[in-house]
């Protein structure tokens, strides 16, 4: 940019700020949604702590070329950038939410993302978005975490269990030859 204005100085700052200080990014096309769908889109995604912006393409370029991230091809049409920033944000809520919302709505088009540093595809984003909820995986991990400790209990109690049955079978059997 030659001689930038510092308002563009000011975008191109804020954008590479809120990529740095991004978990995930999903660039999507929102041609034809209309401004009450926008809206709705922008309140579901606060609550799963992410948040969209629509920048100028040629700004967000800038940022991310300042930052090594090689976005340019997504960068195409019209573009808002779902952002969920580090340790506030959920990702996968976000994706899920965009999932969904891309559905319901065929005027938003999921383009790619990035997570931290490592690009998207669509497929990705998509795929991203089939993660069980944190709660369900931290439930699956405790759970196989209890298994082995589960069956250790188990097996130290079948050794009395098993003795106790050996023993009144031994008595049963007994008991008629005394008789």
């Amino acid at each position: 940019m030659e001689n930038p204005r510092p308002e563009k100085i000011a975008v191109v700052d804020e954008v590479r700020e809120r990529l740095r200080n991004a978990d995930a990014t999903v660039l999507t096309e929102y041609r034809g949604l209309s401004v009450a769908a926008m809206a709705k889109l922008r309140s579901e995604l606060r609550a799963s702590g992410g948040e969209v912006k629509v920048y100028k393409n040629t700004l967000v370029r800038f940022a991310a070329r300042d930052l090594g991230l090689e976005i340019d091809d997504l960068l195409t049409g019209p573009t808002a950038i779902a952002f969920v920033p580090k340790g506030t944000g959920d990702a996968v809520g976000v994706a899920k939410i965009l999932k969904k919302y891309a559905a319901e709505n065929e005027a938003l088009v999921i383009k790619g993302g990035l997570l931290g540093t490592s690009r998207l595809s669509p497929a990705d984003v998509k795929a991203l978005a089939e993660v069980p909820p944190r709660e369900q995986l931290l439930a699956e991990l405790a759970g196989l975490m209890a298994a082995p400790t589960q069956q250790f209990v188990n097996l130290l109690d079948a050794v009395p269990r098993d003795f106790a049955y050996a023993l009144n079978a031994l008595i049963e059997k007994l008991e008629p030859a005394a008789a």
